[in-house]
């Protein structure tokens, strides 16, 4: 009987075992959904994600689609992941606005959710936010302007695709300073839908205005960009300044070359990487902040070197 009992025990044991080796040997699978893959800026933030989600090892598998800014198809996509059973879901959202059926899909699932960049509308208990607060953007930017203006001189701001809650905040900073500034008046805003090619056709038609521009505030980099390309063909290069947000390597350049007035730093790296850092911890069951907030940094002509 006691060789029946120890040989019973002995089996329970190495069950055990096996069972805890299978599940430590299941990799961990994220889904992650990105607005689209056609903006310059989150193609640094889906590297970030890469490269850090490559360190974890081969237990980790992560999954990239291209909602191709339609919040329909991002909810599909999303949808396939919960089917697939993924442990968790990373979600860089088309429309802030939208999120809510995401996140209720993904939670009801019992599935870890984290959004990064494009802050939800709601954000419940449980479901982590990874990114910045965009109108500290807005504010950094217009400070800088206003000081290289010396108070005073007629802006326009080039605002991102309106759907998204760092166009609202951006634009929302940007206005909050220059209302300090009585001589400084904002003379035109439009979408350039986050686009280098639309911010161009947008300062083009400004430009044709004839109406005295001396700054661009644009909500990013890649709407500035195709600014200064319009500002250069009209023959106006350092007649106006121009400043983005993002600073990435084509802005960094432009400001080495004197034609971008200054950026501000959108850390894509730190971003995409927290994103899967925060999803990884999840599923492992370890603490995350709610919020996890990237600061914004100023990127000049005196330090700019520093970001290359």
């Amino acid at each position: 009987m006691f060789k029946k009992v120890t040989l019973f025990l002995m089996l329970i044991v190495i069950f055990t075992a096996c069972s805890s080796k299978k599940a430590e040997d299941k990799p961990i699978r994220i889904g992650v959904s990105i607005a689209t893959f056609g903006d310059t800026y989150l193609t640094y933030v889906k590297d970030a994600m890469e490269e850090y989600a490559g360190g974890l090892g081969d237990n980790v598998e992560v999954t990239f689609t291209d909602a191709k800014n339609d919040p329909s198809e991002q909810l599909k996509q999303i949808e396939n992941f919960v089917t697939q059973q993924v442990d968790a879901v990373v979600v860089i959202a088309v429309n802030s606005e939208a999120t809510d059926p995401i996140t209720k899909l993904v939670t009801d699932a019992g599935i870890k959710l984290v959004y990064v960049n494009n802050r939800p509308q709601n954000l419940p208990e449980g479901v982590v936010f990874v990114g910045c607060n965009q109108k500290d953007a807005g504010i950094m930017q217009m400070e800088q302007m206003a000081k290289l203006l010396d108070g005073k001189g007629n802006i326009v701001i080039m605002l991102g695709r309106l759907s998204m809650e760092a166009t609202h905040n951006r634009t929302d900073g940007v206005k909050e300073v220059a209302a300090k500034y009585p001589d400084i008046k904002i003379i035109k805003e439009q979408s350039g839908d986050w686009s280098r090619e639309q911010g161009m056709s947008l300062m083009e038609n400004w430009l044709n205005t004839g109406d005295q521009i001396d700054a661009v505030a644009s909500n990013n980099d890649d709407m500035a960009l195709g600014a200064i390309k319009a500002i250069e063909a009209a023959g106006k290069t350092g007649e106006i300044l121009v400043a983005g947000v993002d600073a990435t390597p084509d802005a960094l350049a432009e400001i080495e070359r004197g034609n971008m007035s200054f950026t501000v730093l959108q850390d894509a790296k730190a971003q995409g990487e927290k994103g899967i850092e925060a999803a990884f911890k999840l599923v492992k069951g370890e603490p995350v902040d709610q919020e996890v907030i990237i600061p914004f940094k100023l990127v000049t002509p005196e330090n700019y070197t520093e970001f290359k």
